[in-house]
């Protein structure tokens, strides 16, 4: 099977379905772009936190409990939020097998209202802990159910760019916490508001469909077919026969239950059986390994400690609106991610970004180990790092996120989704509980130059391994990492 090299090229499927089968694709995926926000406020809250614990010794000496909290007592509510992330990813793996998206997200609706009570009562180090934790849970257990539903619930053509909104409403949450924050200056009370979104969220799950694969996967074949044609805006029939057929040959060749078939629940060694395939092992690999350098790149090891970044950039403005302006070009970016993506492809999106979040990188270390200290050297440094900040949520952050829902195979889907950001999660703790020392060690510009040059490593591995999968099928995805060879096609002169 020839894929892409750098640019898209046309796909002989065409899925035009009109403006009805936008606005409800969009409709029906509304409760997942509130839970991405509200996930979006969850990973920034313990930024906010340590910001407030930081002021506080600066400001009012140690009479504060929240001055009492040392900076390992700081790194510890800074990554446990990372660290029980996979928790929920991989639990929630295995119930939306089982009960499918509609109930997880009920469940998660519950979670969610119990972290925001937890952080309004925390006092001190261990509640702040726990508090950290439990919206790990959740962020893992929204981030792999959000991936799949959306994966299985658009069509292709679409696909790209809803599940990259996604990523668009998880910075708005970036946006709204530290927005509230730079003015309030009240932690407590910015992170208040994102209940409003679990009680919206309620009223709307009465009207979120399943998705037709799930449906589909438990023999319910009628229904599964009424739903995707619903999505579909009201299509006739036969304009969405090669779409559904093309499903019903994705669910056949997994086994899955086909009309008039019995399904029987499915289990955790049925899906684990899925996993160790090779279509399944040979996406991961890769995932793995993208996540790996995109984490570095996109700044996942500064964001518990941004305000303390820009103390260290020496910004002539408070630190906390310099985190409201990163927060800022984070959506700026993913806002050009949606305007682009099905136009020039996933596949140079992220090469591109990539190469330029690297080059960013260098130049900040190099500017800072070499330039004296300046108000001009204080600027371009956090220029290059909002630059940064908004080439990887151009692309690389938000493409490798839709990269998980589309990759694996159906009957491993969830698995894989979850295992995959739960890889993530578990590379950001690493990340973000061990970067002060890794800052010690090496100095604060040179982790800057470290991560550049690992940027440019990752970026030859992706540019010979990342195939294109805009307007591609389910079906033709999983059908490429079925072959032996599954390198991108790379040919000289149109990389």
């Amino acid at each position: 099977m020839k894929w892409p090299t750098l640019w898209m090229k046309s796909n002989k499927n065409d899925f035009s379905y009109g403006i009805d089968s936008t606005i409800a694709q969009i409709l029906a995926l509304t409760t997942t772009y509130l839970f991405s926000t509200k996930v979006g406020v969850d990973m920034m809250t313990p930024t906010i936190i340590i910001g407030a614990i930081t002021d506080k010794h600066h400001n009012t000496g140690y009479n504060d409990p929240l001055s009492q909290i040392s900076e390992e007592q700081m790194s510890w509510i800074g990554s446990l939020i990372y660290l029980f992330s996979p928790v929920g990813s991989v639990i929630v793996s295995f119930l939306q097998d089982r009960f499918g998206h509609r109930v997880c997200m009920m469940v998660a609706n519950v979670t969610h209202l119990l972290s925001v009570a937890t952080l309004m009562l925390s006092e001190g180090s261990v509640g702040l802990y726990a508090n950290s934790a439990l919206m790990g849970f959740n962020s893992g257990f929204v981030t792999s159910f959000s991936l799949s539903y959306c994966g299985e619930l658009c069509d292709p053509k679409l696909r790209g760019t809803l599940t990259a909104v996604l990523n668009l409403f998880y910075y708005a949450g970036y946006l709204c916490v530290t927005m509230m924050y730079a003015v309030t200056a009240d932690w407590r009370l910015s992170v208040l508001f994102p209940a409003i979104l679990s009680v919206i969220n309620a009223a709307i799950l009465f009207k979120t469909p399943d998705s037709p694969m799930w449906l589909m996967s438990r023999g319910r074949t009628e229904e599964a077919k009424n739903t995707f044609n619903k999505l579909r805006g009201g299509a006739s029939e036969d304009k969405c026969a090669v779409e559904f057929r093309d499903m019903i040959n994705y669910a056949s060749e997994i086994n899955l239950p086909t009309a008039g078939e019995k399904q029987e629940k499915s289990s955790i060694n049925d899906s684990l059986y899925y996993f160790i395939k090779p279509e399944t092992l040979k996406p991961l690999q890769l995932l793995m390994i993208m996540i790996f350098f995109i984490n570095l790149l996109a700044g996942i090891p500064y964001t518990p400690y941004l305000i303390s970044v820009f103390d260290k950039f020496q910004v002539s403005f408070h630190p906390a609106w310099a985190t409201t302006m990163y927060t800022a070009f984070s959506v700026a970016g993913n806002v050009l991610t949606i305007c682009s993506i099905n136009k020039l492809g996933k596949r140079f999106l992220a090469l591109c970004t990539m190469a330029t979040c690297s080059v960013c990188y260098l130049s900040i270390g190099i500017v800072g180990n070499i330039l004296p200290s300046s108000s001009v050297t204080s600027w371009i440094k956090i220029v290059l790092f909002f630059l940064s900040t908004f080439f990887s949520s151009m692309g690389i952050m938000p493409i490798v996120w839709i990269l998980m829902c589309e990759l694996f195979p159906m009957k491993s889907k969830n698995v894989g989704a979850g295992v995959s950001s739960a890889i993530f999660y578990i590379l950001s703790f690493l990340m973000t509980k061990f970067y002060l020392d890794f800052e010690v060690l090496t100095g604060f510009y040179n982790t800057f130059v470290l991560f550049g040059a690992l940027g440019l490593i990752g970026l030859v591995y992706l540019y010979f391994q990342l195939p294109e999968t805009e307007n591609k099928t389910l079906n033709e995805i999983s059908e490429h990492f079925k072959c032996k060879n599954t390198k991108a096609d790379v040919q000289p002169g149109l990389a």
